[in-house]
C-alpha cells in the first residue's frame, strides 16, 4: 500500500498594499458619493486615498480657530448694524434704540459662551 502525502496549498491572498493598519468603517451612501466627487476633482488615485487625504486636510484644522482680520471684523459690524437700523423701532428713543442694538449684536446671553468669534475668559479656581 502506497503511502499518502499530505499536500500544503498555498493560499492566494491579495498582495498588501500598505504597511499601516487596515481600518475599516462603514459609510452611508450620501457620504460615499460625495466623497467620489471630492476624489475625482482632486486626482486621487482611489476612494482610499482620498479618504486619507480628507482625513489629513480635517486633522489639520483640528482645534484651529478662525480668526477674521480686524477690516473684516469693521465691515461685518458696520453691516449687521445697518440691518438693526433698518428693523428698529422708530418710536423708541435713541438711546433704547442703542441698547437694543448692542444687545442684538452681543447675541442672547445662553449662547456667548459657545462663540468662536470671541476669546474665551480665564476662570481662577
Amino acid at each position: 500500500m502506497a503511502k499518502s502525502v499530505v499536500v500544503k496549498r498555498k493560499l492566494k491572498r491579495r498582495p498588501a498594499t500598505g504597511r499601516g493598519p487596515l481600518v475599516g468603517t462603514r459609510l452611508p451612501e450620501s457620504l460615499l458619493a460625495e466623497i467620489t466627487r471630492w476624489s475625482e476633482r482632486n486626482d486621487a488615485a482611489s476612494r482610499s486615498e482620498a479618504i486619507r487625504r480628507l482625513i489629513e486636510i480635517g486633522l489639520q484644522f483640528d482645534g484651529q480657530k478662525r480668526s477674521f482680520d480686524v477690516s473684516h471684523r469693521a465691515r461685518a459690524e458696520e453691516l449687521a448694524g445697518a440691518q438693526i437700523d433698518k428693523m428698529s423701532d422708530a418710536s423708541a428713543t435713541g438711546e433704547e434704540r442703542t441698547e437694543r442694538k448692542h444687545r442684538l449684536t452681543r447675541g442672547p446671553s445662553e449662547f456667548r459662551e459657545n462663540r468662536v468669534d470671541q476669546p474665551r475668559k480665564r476662570r481662577f479656581r
